[in-house]
């Protein structure tokens, strides 16, 4: 199909870019058969179109054919009712996730079949309602397999997305990104990453977000309530396109148990934090972020960040986790990962991020004695089970005193334990999965046992000298459950035996307000990638030069990061990259990326993000916010505040959402997407955006008494006399309290 693309001069009203479906055998002007601005009053049929009347007043001042997927704008015509799709089913060559256990009583599956046929007309319901209800006891929950498009899913270039405007097209593209098969964990399941981060909660949402977006004003916002649109509602302009909640529960009713029920009934879900937002960008989301958190551990432990020889041993190929053997062979060092999943693990290698596999523990071992004694780097993916792995390594010490692992850490899907985040090692991988659905109670006391030989192994090459952390994933939370010995005496509430990698590693970094920055060229064009990263690094290097030694050290690391990155093919799905950056850094970067749009060294417009794990978008106690320790760790004021903040200061969507990382119940979380077009509104929003969107945790932090973040607000205040923090006043003499409360 060709499209006409129509670029405009003027007209605030309407988008700057439109598509047009005409007849290539007549002129424009002539016989248009769809139009995406009056899509909704023409559908199909021939019309006059109010793009022929700008034409005429030359506020048309470019037009080009495009050619444009069919399909496209085929799922935006709402749900597929006359006729239904054919029912094919789950697709075979995909992975799919695991059942789910949700243990609903005979009301709550009547309850949950009604919910689902909601979103039909009664004339369809005799026919869904059987297929529907063998879902939810076949899978544990309804996700509408009839209803998944045939197309594609992929990011297509901006221009392609049938949409009234630009902004809204973003959000579909980065919507399609999440569920790329080359991308997503579960595609069929709506699973971005994690095991359990929904993107949507059925393939009828799907459907129906992309309608709305399709008809979407700049005078329209589209409200999500975990995964269901609730419907497009009139706004303002300068108001976000999408405002998204996820798992937004009464407190006292968020645990794991009413999650999966709530998730079964179709009226809550988790969206981890970047899949239920639309702003993944693959494993390389955390590739640089795990690269540094590497480096950092060295330099922290080991006293070097020279980590030729070094060995770092680690669980887990999956969604964000699969950044692991790409980011140990960047760091310089010996990375062996495990993973029970053999689809994760070749789709790794295919995909070139893991150098080498293997299901033979004996071949493993020679391996690491091979790179340690060449100081060779190397990514390893060992098919089996992490806590076989450790056994092994501890075997190996105590039969021949070699220590063969320097540094250890694991990101298994331990938020979601009992359903396939974590495999107990007493089972293989078929039966572990077979087990969890037939009798829950068995598998978790079986996951509970590994959990406890896990630790045990890794306690002991721990009193061994090697250096083992805690990535956020709850392995150290569930493994307390589980009755590991993990405890830290005389520890606080957030403290255990092995550090959170926030508590000795990044912390430091978020109080520095440097974190998880990111952008994706909508065009899809590699040459816009390669020249926005040129920008950021050279961005970064203007910056570095009037820096302390301790952001310096940031920066420099960053720079090569970027400057190397297109070398290391890090790219799966969208053209995107993503670096850590300070506020400086990210406002910088994002206003030079906008001008490069405006003059048209970039030819299509880009979306910048951020992971939620950062500086001000998580509260969690057991990771982002573990380093707090004024009583406030548990308190989620400064997540929900970021959510509020970067809305009415500009963002294009925001996000907020209970779970992410460490699990459901456990964490509070938010972000953003903000689309530059290289207007000057885009380059208000994006400074005013951006400098509340970090100093809002430097300053949280700094009321904690980080000093590091102190110091960070302090020169922010200096910068910008509009800015007004309230700092604290330490208590200098301990004495003072000890008097008062003896008193």
């Amino acid at each position: 199909m060709l499209y006409v693309v129509c670029r405009f001069l003027k007209d605030e009203r309407v988008a700057p870019i439109f598509v047009l479906t005409a007849n290539p055998n007549v002129c424009f002007g002539k016989n248009l058969y769809f139009c995406s601005h009056c899509w909704g009053f023409v559908m199909g049929q021939r019309s006059e179109c109010p793009l022929v009347k700008l034409a005429q007043q030359s506020i048309i001042t470019s037009l080009s054919l495009v050619a444009c997927d069919d399909d496209l704008p085929e799922i935006c015509r709402a749900l597929p009712l006359d006729p239904l799709p054919p029912r094919r089913g789950r697709d075979p060559d995909v992975p799919h996730a695991p059942v789910r256990t949700p243990n609903l009583t005979a009301e709550d599956e009547r309850l949950a079949l009604r919910n689902a046929l909601r979103y039909f007309p009664p004339a369809h319901h005799a026919t869904l309602a059987p297929e529907f209800a063998q879902e939810l006891r076949q899978y544990g929950h309804i996700y509408m397999y009839r209803f998944c498009p045939a197309l594609r899913m992929r990011a297509y270039p901006l221009h392609e997305y049938p949409c009234r405007t630009r902004q809204a097209a973003s959000i579909m593209l980065m919507i399609m990104n999440n569920l790329d098969p080359a991308v997503a964990q579960f595609p069929q399941e709506l699973v971005t990453y994690g095991g359990n981060g929904q993107v949507f909660s059925n393939w009828a949402q799907f459907r129906l977000v992309m309608h709305y977006l399709s008809e979407m004003t700049e005078e329209q916002t589209l409200v999500m309530y975990s995964g269901h649109p609730m419907g497009l509602f009139p706004s303002l302009p300068s108001s976000p396109r999408a405002i998204i909640t996820n798992g937004m529960v009464i407190p006292n009713y968020s645990s794991r148990e009413q999650y999966e029920r709530m998730f079964a009934l179709g009226v809550s879900m988790y969206g981890q934090m970047t899949a239920g937002s639309y702003c993944y960008i693959g494993p390389q989301g955390i590739v640089h972020g795990t690269m540094l958190t590497v480096l950092n551990a060295g330099r922290r432990y080991l006293g070097s960040g020279d980590l030729r020889g070094r060995v770092f041993v680690t669980s887990g190929l999956g969604g964000m986790s699969g950044a692991q053997a790409k980011a140990a062979v960047i760091a310089g060092c010996i990375g062996v990962i495990a993973e029970v999943d053999e689809t994760p693990l070749r789709k790794r290698h295919e995909q070139g991020w893991l150098m080498e596999v293997s299901d033979d523990m004996d071949h493993c071992i020679k391996r690491i004695r091979e790179c340690r004694s060449a100081k060779t780097p190397l990514s390893l993916g060992y098919h089996g089970n992490i806590v076989d792995l450790w056994e092994r390594l501890l075997q190996e010490h105590q039969r021949t005193g070699d220590l063969l692992v320097d540094l250890g850490s694991d990101q298994t899907s331990l938020h979601n334990p009992f359903n396939g985040g974590y495999y107990p090692v007493q089972l293989s991988f078929r039966q572990a999965n077979q087990l969890m659905s037939t009798d829950p109670s068995r598998f978790r006391s079986m996951v509970e046992e590994s959990l406890r030989r896990h630790v045990n192994a890794i306690n002991k090459l721990s009193e061994a000298g090697m250096f083992f952390w805690d990535y956020g994933n709850a392995f150290l939370l569930e493994a307390q459950r589980a009755g590991a010995e993990v405890e830290k005496v005389g520890g606080g509430a957030t403290e255990f035996r092995y550090p959170s990698y926030v508590q000795h590693i990044m912390g430091d970094i978020f109080s520095l307000g440097f974190g998880p920055f990111r952008w994706v060229c909508t065009s899809g064009d590699p040459q816009d990638l390669v020249l926005t990263d040129n920008l950021a690094a050279s961005v970064l290097e203007d910056i570095s030069a009037n820096v302390t030694d301790r952001i310096r050290q940031q920066y420099d690391d960053n720079i090569l990061w970027i400057r190397e990155a297109a070398k290391h093919k890090m790219v799966v799905g969208s053209q995107a990259r993503i670096l850590y950056s300070d506020q400086k850094g990210r406002v910088a970067i994002a206003l030079a990326i906008n001008r490069a749009v405006a003059d048209g060294r970039v030819s299509g417009p880009v979306v910048i993000s951020r992971d939620h794990h950062d500086v001000s978008g998580t509260d969690s106690p057991f990771r982002e916010t573990s380093n707090v320790y004024d009583g406030s760790a548990f308190c989620a004021d400064m997540a929900v505040q970021n959510f509020v903040g970067d809305a009415f200061r500009g963002a294009t969507w925001v996000a907020l959402h209970n779970g992410g990382g460490v699990g459901w119940g456990e964490v509070m979380n938010g972000g953003f997407g903000l689309l530059l077009d290289g207007s000057e509104e885009a380059a208000k929003r994006a400074s005013l955006m951006l400098n509340w969107d970090v100093s809002n945790g430097v300053a949280r932090r700094c009321w904690c008494g980080n000093d590091n973040a102190y110091r960070t607000i302090q020169r922010t205040m200096e910068e910008d006399r509009t800015l007004r923090v309230t700092m604290p006043f330490p208590v200098q003499d301990e004495h003072v309290l000890e008097r008062a409360l003896q008193g």
